[in-house]
C-alpha cells in the first residue's frame, strides 16, 4: 500500500489547487443529484436511508437509540473517531442494537483546507479507532460538512471505504430548528403520491436521509428537535409505504 499513497500523493501534489477541490462541486445538490445519483444516496425505490453523523455522544445518541427501537427502524451513524475514542460504550451499543457504522473522519475539519497527507492520515485514524474500539468495519464515509476532494476520495479508496453523501437534510443543527422545520426540510422534495422522487431519477427512487445524533458541531441541544422528528418521519413514511433503514439495506 506504500506504493500506492507515494503514487496518489504525488499526483495530488504535482496536480493544482483547482484538481484538489473539482469533487466538491459534489455539494451542489442540484449537480450531485442529477450527475452523481449513487453518491447522493439514492437506493430502491420506496426506501429511505436514515443517516446521522457526528456521534457518538454522550448526551443523546442513546436517546436515539431508544427511539429507533420504540419506531422500529436501523440506521447508519457515522462517527467522529474522536468521539468514538471518548465514548467506545456508546459506539457499541449502536452496533450491537443492529445499526451500521461509517465513517465521518477523525476530526471534524473540512477536507478542502487539508493536504493530502493530513486527510490520509485523519481517516486512517478513524477508520481505525471505530476498528479497534467497536470490532465493526465500516464500508461508508461521509466527509465533514459533506465536502469531498481529491484527497478525500483517494483517500476513501485507499482504506477500502464508499463515500456517499445524502439526498435530503433536516438543517437540524440550525438554531431555530423545531421537529416541525426538520420534517419538512427531509420531505419536501420526495413526491409519495408516484414511485419515484421528484428529486431522483426513474431508476433509483428512493432518498437518504441525514441528520445528527449530535450537537458537537452545531447550535447546543439541537438534537432534541431532531429525535423528535422522528416520531413525524415515521408516521409520514407508514402511510406513504416507504421502509426506513440503513445504507447497506438500501443498495440491496
Amino acid at each position: 500500500m506504500g506504493h500506492k499513497v507515494l503514487r496518489y500523493g504525488a499526483v495530488l501534489a504535482g496536480g493544482s489547487a483547482l484538481a484538489h477541490g473539482i469533487p466538491a462541486v459534489a455539494t451542489i445538490p442540484f449537480v450531485r443529484i442529477k450527475l452523481f445519483s449513487k453518491l447522493s444516496g439514492l437506493g430502491r425505490a420506496n426506501h429511505l436511508a436514515l443517516t446521522f453523523d457526528d456521534g457518538p455522544d454522550p448526551k443523546s445518541t442513546l436517546i436515539f437509540l431508544d427511539t429507533l427501537d420504540q419506531l422500529g427502524h436501523k440506521a447508519t451513524f457515522f462517527m467522529l473517531g474522536l468521539m468514538v475514542e471518548r465514548n467506545p460504550s456508546i459506539a457499541r451499543e449502536v452496533v450491537s442494537r443492529g445499526h451500521e457504522i461509517g465513517l465521518h473522519g477523525y476530526e471534524h475539519i473540512n477536507h478542502l483546507y487539508r493536504t493530502f497527507p493530513g486527510v490520509l492520515a485523519d481517516i486512517r485514524k478513524g477508520f481505525d479507532t471505530i476498528v479497534n474500539l467497536t470490532d465493526t468495519t465500516p464500508t461508508w464515509f461521509r466527509p465533514p460538512y459533506g465536502v469531498l476532494s481529491t484527497s478525500s476520495l483517494i483517500s476513501a479508496k485507499l482504506t477500502g471505504l464508499k463515500p456517499i453523501l445524502w439526498t435530503t437534510w433536516g438543517k437540524d443543527w440550525e438554531d431555530s430548528c423545531t421537529p416541525e422545520t426538520i420534517f419538512h426540510n427531509l420531505t419536501k422534495s420526495i413526491d409519495p403520491n408516484s414511485t419515484n422522487s421528484r428529486i431522483s431519477n426513474p431508476r433509483m427512487a428512493g432518498p437518504t436521509l441525514l441528520l445528527h445524533d449530535s450537537d458537537c458541531t452545531s447550535q447546543v441541544s439541537s438534537w432534541i428537535s431532531s429525535v423528535n422528528s422522528l416520531h413525524l418521519l415515521d408516521k409520514w413514511a407508514t402511510e406513504n409505504q416507504f421502509g426506513l433503514g440503513t445504507l447497506s439495506d438500501h443498495f440491496l
